[in-house]
């Protein structure tokens, strides 16, 4: 199997658990979090390179103005989706949240398309019409634009393109966006800590420690997301991500009790029939490849 399918596949797999971690610290405010997720990804990167003795790419990075510039703006879609994540979890959104996710691999699809003359079988531009119309009998029933959905879906579709055609390596990528996002956030903590307003210092201790795993918890799936992303063509990764927003939905009806009709199974139900359509094509194509 090619590993950037294990890769991705577990970076999707811990990202559909994300709603139980962030319903957890749900008495720190959703920008406070977002901070602490880029000041303790930060700490747990420096470790790992510290570890892997992996410091000498630094240096002509800085000198590649291009390229801090091509990682500077992943690292504003990396924060964008971030925050707006966690806000939609805790003000209880999940599932439409999740909507997102779903949308995001037809994202991933047309800018495979655009961007990286990626072409599409005729079975898989009818997966893809599905599931389109899936996404729009969705925003017929809701009345309005998913507007949380759709920028989620932007944003992580547009830090996907990014990723695929970055010419660092995962961890070297990571660090770089998080070094870049991390001042920022430092100083926002600083300012709410001399304000009286750092909910980090009120917490008890279980959240506090969930806090600083945000480190860890940040920064292993991406690291997994950026070395499947760089293995494995735009439009399978964009049918492994499915994983994510089927976790996240089952999470959000089955454990948080949030709304989900016969109209919305209308709608995720031509979904995951594009899903299913889309991956036996793929199957059927990848053993008559190996067979010739």
């Amino acid at each position: 199997m090619n590993p950037g399918v294990v890769y991705a596949f577990a970076a999707f797999a811990i990202w559909g658990l994300f709603p139980i971690y962030f319903k957890a610290l749900h008495s720190i405010s959703p920008i406070e979090m977002l901070a602490h997720r880029m000041a303790w990804s930060m700490i747990f990167l420096l470790i790992v390179l510290t570890v892997l003795r992996k410091w000498q790419w630094i240096v002509p990075v800085m000198r590649d103005k291009r390229l801090l510039v091509r990682f500077a703006a992943s690292a504003v879609l990396l924060s964008s989706n971030w925050g707006l994540y966690i806000w939609a979890v805790n003000a209880g959104h999940i599932v439409e949240a999740s909507l997102g996710y779903f949308i995001n691999p037809l994202v991933n699809v047309l800018f495979g398309m655009a961007f990286l003359h990626e072409r599409l079988r005729p079975v898989q531009w009818i997966a893809v019409v599905i599931a389109a119309a899936g996404v729009v009998w969705l925003t017929i029933v809701n009345g309005a634009p998913p507007w949380i959905s759709f920028a989620l879906a932007l944003t992580f579709g547009g830090y996907g393109l990014l990723r695929k055609t970055a010419s660092l390596g995962a961890l070297e990528g990571l660090t770089l966006e998080t070094m870049i996002l991390c001042p920022v956030a430092l100083l926002y903590l600083y300012f709410l800590n001399a304000h009286g307003g750092s909910g980090f210092m009120e917490a008890s201790l279980g959240v506090k420690l969930l806090l600083a795993a945000a480190g860890p918890v940040t920064a292993v799936p991406l690291l997994l997301f950026a070395a499947g992303a760089r293995r494995i063509p735009l439009s399978m990764l964009g049918l492994i991500q499915y994983i994510t927003p089927s976790l996240q939905l089952l999470i959000g009806v089955l454990i948080y009790g949030e709304f989900f009709g016969h109209d919305q199974l209308i709608g995720y139900g031509a979904i995951w029939a594009a899903l299913l359509l889309y991956s036996a094509e793929s199957i059927f194509w990848a053993k008559a490849a190996r067979s010739a």
